[in-house]
């Protein structure tokens, strides 16, 4: 006698939402208890994880569909800044409560997108449920030309320490999300404060620097724990010193006039996190030819110090007066 199984709960969920994000023929369809991928001659393979979890890097009430695209993009990010390009990802998420399955739908929308828009297919991973908070983990693989990979060591004395986009946007948006009751950051205006927030909850990984780094980067790493605590490092496995300047350090207009009006906020923005730019030592006779292609590429990269014969992160005030900070960046113990 034949018994017909029904498929589990979590086989329908698995089915319905994340089987359509899986269209790497090495997904197997999620049919399987694993994928498979075939390094493409002359390449080697970049792997990163990073986990999401809520009230530590996403607010519970935050739009799935954004959650969905920055535990994507937080990966993302970690590729670009080893001048690596994405081939493909795993997800594990770990379900808190009873399944909404709206919210999932439009988690699993907002991180198709993300999928389809960086040319990094769904793999495959696992789901569960946790008594504690949703948790989302993504491992990312990529690729780059074998021997190219972009350490996080390697900076030179007399290099320049290079960003791109904007520091300190993400950071001064938890502010204001902590401030929300006591009326915000000084005098900024909805436009302003909603810009913050979108730079909080939507990252955006610089894969089009990926082959550049590659070209002019002696060093990279993306800023996800604060820029002085990563440039610090980046500095000490790099065996330097590096010294920056805060008038250098580029501002959105938001984050700008928010500082203007509170000086000490310049200190949330510069150790407080969750940029996801890129970080890194570029020659300074090749800083010119790499910022334009940077341009041309649509991001722009400033240099904002230099590093040097020593150890530790010296930060400067626009009078020249070295600052001193609390703690240098986010950590999680």
């Amino acid at each position: 006698m034949n018994t017909k199984r029904e498929p589990s709960g979590e086989e329908k969920l698995i089915e319905r939402f994340f089987k359509p994000l899986a269209q790497h023929p090495g997904a197997l369809a999620l049919s399987d208890d694993a994928a498979f991928l075939t390094p493409p001659a002359g390449y080697d393979l970049v792997l990163t994880t990073d986990m999401t979890v809520a009230g530590v890097h996403f607010f519970a009430d935050d739009p799935p569909e954004t959650i969905g695209r920055k535990a994507l993009r937080v990966n993302l990010s970690d590729l670009a800044a080893k001048g690596a390009e994405p081939i493909g990802a795993l997800l594990a998420i770990s379900f808190s409560g009873e399944i909404d399955e709206g919210w999932v739908a439009n988690f699993s929308r907002g991180l198709g997108e993300d999928c389809v828009a960086f040319a990094c297919p769904l793999l495959g991973g696992d789901t569960t449920k946790t008594p504690g908070p949703l948790s989302i983990s993504i491992t990312a693989i990529g690729k780059v030309p074998s021997g190219k990979m972009v350490k996080r060591a390697g900076a030179k004395p007399g290099d320049l320490v290079v960003v791109s986009g904007t520091i300190g946007d993400a950071a001064l948006a938890l502010e204001l999300k902590k401030r929300v009751l006591s009326g915000g950051l000084g005098d900024l205006n909805k436009p302003q404060t909603a810009e913050l927030m979108r730079r909080y909850r939507i990252p955006e990984p610089r894969v089009s620097l990926a082959p550049l780094l590659r070209e002019y980067a002696n060093a990279a790493m993306d800023v996800s724990d604060g820029l002085v605590g990563d440039l610090n490092k980046l500095a000490r496995v790099s065996g330097v010193s590096a010294r920056i300047e805060t008038a250098k350090v580029p501002l959105s207009n938001p984050a700008h006039d928010a500082i203007a009006g509170e000086g000490v906020l310049l200190e949330i923005a510069l150790t407080g996190g969750d940029d996801y730019e890129v970080l890194c030592a570029v020659p300074e006779s090749r800083f010119a030819s790499f910022a334009e292609a940077a341009g041309k590429a649509g991001v722009p990269v400033t240099a904002i110090g230099s590093f040097a014969d020593g150890e530790g992160v010296a930060v400067l005030d626009a009078s020249g007066k070295e600052l001193a900070f609390q703690k240098a960046s986010y950590s999680h113990f």
